[in-house]
C-alpha cells in the first residue's frame, strides 16, 4: 500500500543572484510568479527570500520556489539555499536541542557510540567547523534524529551543490569539463 503524501509548511530561505535591488518591480514580479509565500529582504547587497511554503517535502518546496524565482523574468536566479552547512559545536547543540557539553562529549568520544565525524575545516585554531550533512548522517545512524531531518539536510546539501555546479559551468565551462573528466578518471 502506497503511503499518502501529505502537504505541510516548510520554512527555508533562498539567496538570489542577478538582482541586487529590491524595487517595486522586482517584488511584484516575484509575487506574481508565485513567490507570494515569501518575505524579501536585502543584506550586504544580496536579496534573501524567506519562504513558508506548502509541499509534500522540503525538497519539493525548494524546487517549486526555485522554479517560481526563475519564471519571474527579472534576471534573478537562486544562488543557494541559506542553510549553513558548516557549523560549530554550539550550532550542532542548538539544532539538536542538546547542551554544548553533550555535543562536545560526542565529538571527543566520551559519550555516545563514538565515531563522530571529524571537522571539515577551521575558522581559527580553536573554532572547528563540521559539515551539517555529515553530522546528521551520524545522528541518524545512532537513532538521535528522525529520518526527515537527515533527508532535509541531504536535500539542501545536494541542491546547493547542484546550484554551485551550474554556476561554475556557466562561468567557465572548459574548466568544469576538465575537472569533471579528471575526477571521473580518479573515481
Amino acid at each position: 500500500m502506497k503511503k499518502k503524501l501529505v502537504e505541510r509548511e516548510f520554512d527555508f530561505s533562498l539567496v538570489l543572484d542577478g538582482v541586487f535591488e529590491l524595487t517595486t518591480e522586482v517584488e511584484n514580479a516575484l509575487f506574481e510568479a508565485g513567490c507570494d509565500d515569501s518575505t524579501l529582504s536585502i543584506l550586504y547587497g544580496r536579496i534573501f527570500m524567506e519562504f513558508s511554503r506548502s509541499a509534500t517535502s522540503l525538497k519539493a518546496a525548494i524546487f517549486s520556489a526555485i522554479r517560481d524565482v526563475r519564471k519571474a523574468g527579472i534576471g534573478a536566479d537562486v544562488l543557494y539555499v541559506d542553510e549553513s552547512n558548516l557549523i560549530t559545536q554550539a550550532e550542532i547543540a542548538r539544532r539538536i536541542r542538546r547542551s554544548r557539553q553533550l555535543v562536545h562529549q560526542y565529538v571527543t568520544g566520551k559519550r555516545g557510540p563514538g565515531g563522530f565525524p571529524p571537522p571539515v575545516c577551521q575558522l581559527q585554531e580553536d573554532t572547528p567547523l563540521w559539515a551539517w550533512c555529515e553530522v546528521t548522517f551520524w545522528l541518524f545512524e545512532n537513532d538521535m534524529i528522525k529520518p526527515e531531518e537527515l533527508e532535509a539536510a541531504e536535500a539542501v546539501a545536494a541542491i546547493n551543490s547542484a546550484l554551485d555546479l551550474a554556476r561554475q559551468k556557466h562561468r567557465n565551462p572548459k574548466l568544469l569539463d576538465e575537472v569533471t573528466r579528471a575526477v571521473e578518471i580518479c573515481s
